[in-house]
Formats: C-alpha cells, structure tokens, sequence
C-alpha cells in the first residue's frame, strides 16, 4: 500500500491538495427536496478555513465536488456542508447519513475579507442555494457582532418550500441587532411574509454608502439585477463583494474548468469584487 493511502486510511493530513482526507458526517438533515445539510469532522488534525472557502468531496469509485463551506470557523473544529443534489456525486452524497465517511481535499480558493469590514455596515443579499457561502461570513460576523455597524440579511427563494437553515433564519429575524428580510418569488396559503423578487427588499431597507458591505451571492440572474440596486444605493465597486458559481474541479489552478480570461476561480475566488468581476466581463 502506498504512504498516500496509508495516510488516507489513518486521516492523516494530506501531504499534497491533491490527496483527500477522510472525514465523518456527525448530522445529517434533508431541508428541502434537493439540498441536504451536513455536519462533518475529518478524522485526524481539523479543518483550518475561513468564510468564503470551499471544499472538494470525494466519495470513492464515484467522483468527488466542489461544495462551498457554509459554516464560521468561529463554531469549533468541525465544518458544515449544504449540498443540492444535481448530478452524479451530489446524487450519492445525498443518500448519506451519520457515520458515514468521504474523502475531503482543501480547503480552497480565497475568502470575504471580514477583516476589511470591521467597523463597517454589512449588507447581506443571498438567493436560494447562495444562501450557504453567504452563511460562513453571516455567521462570522454575529459572532462577532460588536466589531461591525448595522448588519442587513436580505433572502429571497422561488418558494417557501425551496428556503433554507429556516430555523436559522427565524432566529435573525428575532434578532434586534440584525435587520432580516426575507421574500419568496411565490408564495403559498400558508405563507405569510412578502412576495416578490429579492430587489423588492432594497426599498425596505436603509443604507448609508458611504461605510456600507454588500455581500451578495445567488443566481446569475439575481447577482445581476441586485448588484444594480446596491450601485443605485451609491455603493461604490470595490465594495460590493460576490462568490462567483464557477464548474470547479481540481480547486489549484491546473485543470482549468473554471478559467474565466485566465483567472483561475477555483485559486483566485470564488470571492471578487464587482470592480473585479466587471473586469473579467469587459476582459480589461
């Protein structure tokens, strides 16, 4: 047997980005019909990461993918996992539970400067599955809520049905020193909150661009139109921050599935500014 395998065997640290660790699921929940939560642990040194990264899961003899981290490093040695189930390997991540075990590699890509946003006002705008890279740096931020101003957390699903963490999220509603809005693209009888799309919040909220974080993440769809609302707020570019949803594979730059006029997402994001991001789209 190989020291790579060994090391695996044992859940040694890897001794390259290339070789996975083996880790264990500790929750498991389904929340809506294709995304599952999970709670995991690697077996052995814990994971180090920040909000904003992701890692790649590796089931073997089936394939491994890209899944964003949606937990705060804040909350203890092990990290949390939102998967929607749309191919092959999400299909069979879908189908664990606790106990089980996979083969984890990274953590990987850059992450939302917190650090950059201290003392400011965060805006938070998150869409659907975008939701749960959005949660690493919302969670960050409210344990360590005295280090920031006014704290914003606009939502937004196609249905009630379709909302994730919404536990989680009637919490920050509960919250005063959090404003939480929340809508859904259609509601239902039992729904109760607004209905419309998510730049139908922006004219319920106040924000002072001067010292104001957007940090907004979901659709290609919904980035678009939201980011129109925040530069009609006044916030500058360079201010306005998105986790870009690229096919990533390898997570170091080498295989270049998500190489946008040669940017690496996978090593150079997922995290940009739109200054950054209107860059790419012009190719200056």
């Amino acid at each position: 047997m190989s020291q790579a395998a060994v090391d695996i065997a044992k859940g040694a640290a890897a001794p390259s980005p290339y070789v996975p660790r083996m880790a264990r699921i500790l929750e498991a929940e389904q929340m809506t019909e294709t995304e599952r939560f999970f709670r995991v642990a690697l077996e052995g040194e814990p994971l180090r990461y920040e909000p904003g990264q992701f890692v790649s899961c590796m089931l073997f003899g089936i394939g491994e993918a890209p899944i964003s981290i949606c937990s705060s490093p804040t909350q203890g040695d092990a990290f949390e996992l939102t998967v929607r189930s749309v191919g092959t390997v999400t299909n069979a991540l879908k189908k664990l539970g606790k106990g089980d075990r996979l083969g984890v590699r990274g953590p990987f890509g850059n992450h939302f400067d917190y650090s950059a946003m201290k003392g400011q006002d965060v805006l938070f705008v998150a869409g659907g599955l975008g939701l749960a890279p959005t949660r690493s740096l919302i969670r960050y931020v409210l344990d360590n809520r005295k280090d920031y101003g006014k704290v914003t957390i606009l939502f937004g699903a196609r249905e009630p049905k379709w909302l994730l963490f919404r536990k989680e999220v009637e919490e920050w509603l509960e919250r005063k020193d959090v404003d939480t809005r929340v809508t859904v693209d259609r509601g239902d009888a039992s729904w109760k909150g607004n209905v419309g799309v998510i730049t139908r919040l922006f004219r319920q909220v106040e924000v002072d661009p001067t010292q104001t974080y957007a940090v907004i993440v979901g659709p290609p769809v919904m980035f678009k139109f939201t980011v129109l609302e925040a530069l009609a707020e006044g916030i500058p570019e360079h201010r306005i921050i998105c986790s870009l949803e690229r096919h990533m594979k390898c997570g170091v730059g080498k295989c270049g599935h998500c190489q946008i006029r040669g940017i690496y997402v996978c090593r150079e994001g997922p995290v940009f500014t739109y200054e950054q991001v209107k860059k790419l789209r012009e190719g200056i």
